[in-house]
């Protein structure tokens, strides 16, 4: 099946004895094991058929076998973090959610080494990946990043990283599989956020992680089995709902994307418009080989106040967060990188003038008339 046909087919089978072509919502937590036959669920952290459902939908998406679904984003990125010891080194790209560069904070307070380069420079990226100082465990990639929107070469840093024996894991959020599928390009993991373009109306939070490694999923539920991350059959429902429109709402966005992109580029109060399908973005050659489309968010340099833009605009809700139904606009260093020290902030370029932009599927031209008499209107 195509990738489309897959998104509303996969883990969607018609439920044995109704026929129901809606995976049905199963929410005990507990089961009767005499009514078993075989005996296959035992206790709601360890089993769902609703997250199996779910989970099965996602490897489907990626042409693999296993998927482990999660309570959130972060949840997904602390599992795959508890793969490391104390000792092991991971390479990490310098420019990633803020959530991420605190559980980075705590993988250090447990002995492990983590170094945040600019991966998606190539020549810094070999070197940092040739580096033997420390046993390289994993390369974590963010592309496209946020919010500097900055694409790697996954397949380059998968070659180099797979000679030092090192897992390759790529935080695919802010593309979705709709638009770039790591997997097929040589990494060994790929997270999401499954909050944000997967599940697509801002009203479910999740995670996942998906992969072909048998050993690596008995390793992962068993971790989440323990700790206790796995979601209810509520919140998978919801997540594999919004799966089936993924396709279709990611088209939208992404035209929305370019018409606001193109409306930026006239404004005077607009500079350092980052966006991967611009010709002059730094890595638009990588974006075009491994993307099927440069995505749906844009960030730019705002010559005035982000907080007084923010309070301009109508369409555009000013709220963490991305990759849902309704536009949003926020102000990472006020916001999502708030707690990221501010001189690391700005070395990466994560200017406090900063401002990002997430497409909803709105009328492209109404977004870009709010957009644009926000940016014309005299400041307060």
């Amino acid at each position: 099946m195509r990738f489309d046909t897959r998104l509303v087919h996969a883990g969607a089978e018609p439920t044995p004895g109704t026929g129901d072509l809606v995976p049905p919502v199963h929410l005990s937590v507990t089961y009767e094991r005499s009514a078993q036959d075989p005996l296959r669920y035992f206790y709601g952290r360890g089993e769902n058929p609703t997250r199996e459902a779910l989970e099965s939908c996602l490897a489907a998406l990626e042409d693999v076998r296993f998927a482990t679904a999660y309570t959130s984003g972060q949840a997904a990125a602390e599992a795959a973090l508890s793969l490391l010891s104390p000792g092991q080194r991971v390479v990490a790209g310098d420019d990633v959610y803020g959530g991420t560069h605190a559980l980075f904070d705590l993988v250090r307070a447990r002995g492990v080494t983590v170094d945040q380069v600019d991966l998606a420079d190539p020549g810094r990226c070999q070197a940092v990946l040739a580096d033997d100082a420390a046993p390289l465990a994993m390369v974590w990639l963010e592309t496209p990043s946020n919010p500097l929107l900055k694409v790697t070469d996954v397949a380059a840093v998968a070659r180099h990283a797979h000679r030092r024996g090192a897992l390759v894991l790529v935080d695919n959020t802010l593309a979705s599989p709709a638009l770039q599928q790591p997997l097929s390009l040589g990494a060994d993991v790929t997270l999401y956020s499954t909050t944000k373009f997967l599940a697509g109306h801002l009203d479910v939070l999740g995670g996942a992680l998906v992969y072909d490694d048998p050993r690596l999923h008995e390793r992962l539920v068993a971790h989440r089995t323990t700790v206790g991350t796995a979601p209810g059959g509520a919140d998978c429902f919801l997540v594999q709902r919004g799966l089936k429109t993924l396709s279709l709402r990611m088209a939208r966005q992404v035209q929305n994307a370019q018409a606001v992109v193109a409306a930026l580029g006239a404004e005077p109060a607009v500079c350092a418009i980052h966006y991967p399908g611009l010709p002059g973005h730094p890595q638009h050659d990588v974006a075009v080989r491994q993307m099927r489309a440069p995505g749906a968010l844009v960030s730019f340099a705002y010559r005035g106040d982000p907080v007084q833009l923010m309070e301009r605009v109508r369409l555009f809700a000013a709220a963490v967060s991305l990759g849902g139904v309704r536009s949003l606009i926020e102000c990472p260093a006020l916001m999502t990188h708030r707690p990221v020290p501010r001189e690391t902030r700005l070395r990466v370029g994560v200017g406090d003038d900063l401002v990002r932009l997430s497409m909803g599927i709105e009328d492209p031209a109404d977004l870009v008339e709010d957009l644009i008499r926000a940016l014309r209107a005299r400041p307060a």
